[in-house]
C-alpha cells in the first residue's frame, strides 16, 4: 500500500458519496481510505457501508481513544498502513484533485508535502475573515521566520511519511493544531517539507472557531517552531 488517505467524520451523511466519488476518480496511486467515526449512529457509516460494496479500498474504522476530531486523527494514523498518510476533511473544503500531486512530490523528496492556501496559485474562498488572517499570517510569518518551506503550516491538509509518524509521539490535546505540531517537529528532525497550491472553500458545517481555546493552542508550536531554530543556531554557532 502506497498511500493511505484519513478522513474524521462526524454526521457527513449528506456529502461523504460526493467526497470519496471525487477522490477516487482522481487518484491514480494504490491506496486506502480510512472514515474514522466516533459512534455507530453517525450518519455517515451507512453511506459508506454501501459504497464499500464497490469501493473495497475504503474502511470504516471506530475511534479508538474517544470522541472527538484530534482522537479521530490520532486513530487514524495509527491504523493507516500506506508509505505516506493523507489527513483531509470529508466536507469538500480540501480539494481530493490535489492529492495525487501531493503523492508525486512526496515520492521525490520523502518527506511532508502541504497543501498550502498562501502560496503562489493557493486560494481560500469564504471563511471567517478574522481566522484567515490569523493563519495566513502564522503560516507565512512562520516560513521567513524559521525556513518552513511552506506558507501555510496551520493548515491540517497534509501528506506525512508513515516513518515519520511512527516516530513522533504527539501531544497535541485540543484537535486541529496537529497539523502545525506535525509541520514544525518533521522540519526540526530535519525532513523535507514542500507544498503544493490548493484552493480551501468554506463549509458552512465548519466548526466554529473559539479564538480564546485554539488561539493558544496553535500560538505554542509556533513558538516552539521559533525556539527550536534560533536554538539550533546558537548551538551550530557555538
Amino acid at each position: 500500500m502506497k498511500l493511505s488517505i484519513v478522513i474524521p467524520v462526524y454526521n457527513e451523511g449528506q456529502v461523504i458519496k460526493e467526497t470519496l466519488t471525487k477522490l477516487e476518480s482522481s487518484l491514480k496511486t494504490p491506496h486506502e481510505v480510512l472514515i474514522v467515526y466516533d459512534m455507530d449512529e453517525d450518519t455517515t457509516v451507512p453511506i459508506v457501508k454501501k459504497l464499500q460494496n464497490d469501493l473495497k479500498n475504503i474502511k470504516l474504522v471506530k475511534n479508538l481513544y474517544g470522541k472527538g476530531a484530534l482522537n479521530a486523527l490520532k486513530t487514524g494514523l495509527k491504523k493507516s498502513q500506506g508509505e505516506a498518510v493523507c489527513i483531509m476533511m470529508a466536507d469538500l473544503t480540501d480539494d481530493p484533485k490535489v492529492i495525487e500531486k501531493m503523492f508525486n512530490l512526496y515520492q521525490k523528496n520523502k518527506g511532508v508535502v502541504a497543501a498550502s492556501r498562501y502560496m503562489k496559485g493557493g486560494h481560500q474562498i469564504g471563511g471567517p475573515k478574522f481566522k484567515q488572517l490569523l493563519s495566513r499570517t502564522a503560516g507565512i510569518s512562520l516560513h521567513y521566520l524559521t525556513g518552513i518551506a511552506t506558507h501555510d503550516a496551520t493548515n491540517s491538509f497534509k501528506l506525512y511519511p508513515k516513518k515519520f509518524l511512527k516516530e513522533t509521539k504527539i501531544e497535541s490535546d485540543g484537535g486541529f493544531e496537529l497539523g502545525i505540531e506535525l509541520t514544525v517537529k518533521a522540519f526540526a528532525k530535519g525532513y523535507n517539507i514542500s507544498e503544493v497550491p490548493t484552493t480551501w472553500i468554506y463549509s458552512s458545517k465548519e466548526s466554529r472557531f473559539y479564538l480564546k481555546k485554539w488561539l493558544p493552542k496553535y500560538l505554542k508550536w509556533y513558538f516552539w517552531a521559533i525556539t527550536h531554530k534560533y536554538q539550533s543556531q546558537s548551538i551550530n554557532n557555538f
